[in-house]
């Protein structure tokens, strides 16, 4: 009798300290659903700590409406503004903090990890991300704002990564291998 895989749900999480982008994500054996995802705007809010209280509640009620089995975030990339980068790194610890509260386990990719897991090309742009997402998971319009897609894209990158998965290959081709009428051509 073979093990029963139950459902799980990731959670992506894109810190930014004016907009952070969030992205859920159910699996159900090899099958990517989305649930949801969006930015939570936070340059209307005065203040570095205000913004850092906002992204720690609004992730806290992210994981209470979904309770997602797992939170995947994107590392902030090394940049030469160290004031970005600090501010960048309290906003990713604050996200954790959120999830750590409600002992869920997290882990980081960086830029190009995702990028690469989701296109095949770690130096894929925003675009070229979203586009890619949009074709695979049916999302009918690009949102204006790519801090959404690029949650949806780190939580997608978590779940070809994670150990456990019945995938034999991490990458897009094999998804789209396994699902050929969940995909539609791009237009240019």
């Amino acid at each position: 009798m073979g093990k029963v895989e139950k459902e799980k749900i990731i959670l992506g999480l894109d810190p930014g300290t004016s907009v952070m982008g969030y992205g859920l994500i159910l699996i159900q054996k090899t099958k990517i659903n989305l649930l949801q995802f969006g930015v939570i705007h936070l340059s209307k809010y005065e203040g570095h700590e205000l913004r850092l209280k906002k992204i720690f509640e609004r992730v806290i009620s992210l994981l209470e409406e979904f309770h997602p089995d797992e939170v995947a975030l994107e590392a902030p990339f090394f940049g030469k503004n160290v004031q970005s980068m600090l501010k960048l790194g309290r906003a990713q610890g604050v996200a954790m903090a959120a999830a750590l509260s409600r002992e869920i386990p997290i882990v980081e990719y960086a830029p190009k990890k995702v990028k690469q897991s989701v296109t095949g090309n770690g130096n894929a742009s925003k675009e070229q991300v979203a586009k890619m997402l949009m074709t695979v998971l049916g999302i009918k319009e690009l949102p204006k704002l790519l801090d959404a897609t690029d949650a949806l894209a780190v939580a997608v990158c978590h779940h070809f990564q994670r150990p456990g998965s019945n995938r034999k290959t991490k990458s897009w081709e094999a998804f789209l291998k396994e699902n050929p009428k969940r995909v539609k051509p791009i237009a240019k």
